[in-house]
């Protein structure tokens, strides 16, 4: 399943990109993913190859750059670029240029069929608001005040489920 397929609400904007970590595992309750695409609490980022994100509707698509996040200062723009719908307001994916070989899709705006986890991890956890509950299988061992160490690929690789295949093996 290496070849996601997205869109927002409204239909204005599609995509597709190639993934090679897309089990939906880590919920992120950072204020940023939480206020921007989590009505939940928390929103959920997949994994893409930059290179091979195709996005048709692109004229519809409006970005937001938060301030003092990622490392910007208080009243500067973070470099991460989350993309958006600006007729429906769908998040559809996030792209930062320290990392451009990658895409980080929202597990929301994806319209492929993705795999239940074997388990999910709880970032960002010292931003999560009081009226949010954990669900019951947040086991402490998979909660995390800020960021894990172990990046989107490397559990994908410890959990057997990282795609090997290139893009154009498809």
């Amino acid at each position: 399943m290496p070849h996601l397929k997205g869109s927002c609400h409204c239909g204005a904007v599609t995509f597709s990109v190639f993934s090679r970590a897309a089990v939906p595992y880590m919920r992120c309750y950072c204020s940023i993913c939480r206020k921007t695409a989590g009505g939940g609490g928390y929103a959920i980022n997949l994994s893409g190859v930059y290179a091979t994100l195709k996005v048709e509707g692109e004229e519809h698509v409006s970005v937001y750059q938060a301030r003092g996040a990622g490392g910007a200062g208080p009243d500067e723009p973070s470099p991460a670029r989350r993309h958006f719908c600006k007729h429906c307001g769908s998040a559809l994916y996030a792209y930062d240029p320290r990392w451009p070989e990658l895409v980080h899709p929202f597990a929301s705006a994806i319209d492929t069929p993705l795999p239940a986890a074997p388990e999910s991890v709880f970032i960002m956890l010292d931003s999560k608001p009081g009226w949010v509950k954990l669900p019951p299988e947040a086991k402490s061992a998979n909660r995390y005040a800020e960021y894990p160490e172990e990046s989107l690929a490397e559990w994908h690789q410890a959990h057997g489920l990282y795609d090997q295949s290139e893009p154009g093996d498809q």
